[in-house]
């Protein structure tokens, strides 16, 4: 029970943090400052961030037009639900 807790804290924590990290981009992108690297994204979304990135997304309207972004991110979601679905269906069932 106590790795499950840990578990989900994770996925919320890195899901958080891609969803502030897209909102940090777009407002760094509006002032024109350094940005946050295209790598570091899909590095978050690849670790169990994929669905915070999208909300981030669609919420900031940042990266929208980058198909590699529009498409990718859901594709990593994609993989990440399909993952768990059967890491649950395999272990935790």
């Amino acid at each position: 029970m106590k790795v499950q807790i840990l578990f989900w804290c994770y996925v919320l924590f890195i899901n958080i943090t891609g969803f502030i990290l897209m909102g940090m981009d777009k407002k760094r992108a509006i002032r024109g400052a350094w940005r946050i690297s295209e790598r570091s994204l899909f590095l978050t979304a690849l670790l169990g961030g994929s669905l915070g990135c999208i909300i981030g997304m669609e919420h900031y309207r940042h990266k929208t037009k980058h198909w590699y972004f529009r498409y990718g991110m859901r594709a990593i979601f994609a993989i990440e639900t399909f993952g768990l679905a059967l890491l649950y269906w395999r272990f935790l069932r």
